[in-house]
């Protein structure tokens, strides 16, 4: 493949030019860095491959809706833009099965968090029944933009809702996060919020993989790991009445998790 059919396809299944790609990325790592360190929001620019202090705040307000430093004041969510492989937008524009090697991932760890009462911020879809049918429907912005709220308990995920969150007219599938009860700031019109009761999470986690395009099956072992479990046998029942599943999608270096609420067996 030559280089220009190269940057068609990969425009194609980005959605976005390279230059509106990599404009992407270099703001977001400022914005993380907004964040993370004390330097003066100039050198941040520079750092992140802008010209000018004015450059980058006219970039940032027009990819986030806010300046700079009113992030960096009031650090309310925004659409931080999340990097995959190609073939990961590939599979989705296409609605390919993710591809599996023959190798396995057997090992599956299970570690126990307890939750106290919290809030639950969410993007509920109206027909969608797992991430591909998600994204499709409501747009793959909704990871950035939860992962860029800082009072988070973990990372954004795709939800499956209890049924007493279900709306009429909505699925239960969603994507969210967990934050503090007292959590107050301001968030996007289509985003819910809810409060959940206490309750244990039982985390399964995969191992790590070396072959990209194994996080699916990675992904599928950790489901087969929690029909597999038994919690009764460790004091626990499962409780999907009181609280979503999560499901946080799979990264190499640390595999696939997912986490189920439970209760303690009185």
């Amino acid at each position: 493949m030559d280089k220009l059919k190269a940057v068609e396809k990969m425009q194609e299944y980005l959605g976005k030019t390279i230059q509106e790609y990599i404009n992407a990325v270099c703001l977001t790592a400022g914005a993380e860095e907004l964040l993370r360190a004390k330097k003066a929001v100039v050198d941040i620019a520079l750092e992140s491959h802008f010209q000018s202090h004015e450059g980058f705040t006219r970039s940032f307000r027009k990819r986030f809706g806010i300046t700079p430093s009113e992030y960096r004041d009031q650090k309310t969510a925004i659409p931080l833009f999340i990097q995959y492989p190609v073939s990961h937008y590939h599979i989705l524009q296409n609605h390919q099965e993710v591809p599996m090697s023959k190798e396995n991932l057997n090992l599956c760890m299970i570690t126990a968090q307890e939750r106290e009462k919290r809030k639950l911020i969410y993007l509920p879809s109206r027909k969608a029944k797992d991430y591909l049918s998600y994204c499709e429907e409501m747009g793959c912005e909704w990871e950035g933009l939860l992962n860029s709220i800082p009072e988070k308990m973990d990372t954004a995920a795709l939800l499956e809702l209890p049924d007493f969150m279900v709306e009429e007219g909505f699925s239960k599938v969603a994507a969210g996060i967990e934050v503090p009860a007292d959590y107050d700031k301001e968030l996007p019109k289509q985003y819910r919020v809810a409060e959940l009761p206490e309750c244990t999470m039982l985390y399964f986690q995969s191992e790590p993989y070396e072959k990209p395009e194994d996080f699916g099956k990675a992904i599928e072992s950790v489901y087969a790991a929690s029909g597999k479990y038994e919690p009764a046998v460790y004091g626990y029942q499962f409780a999907y009445e009181k609280a979503p599943a999560f499901n946080f999608g799979a990264d190499s270096s640390i595999g696939a998790r997912i986490a189920i609420p439970a209760l303690r067996i009185k």
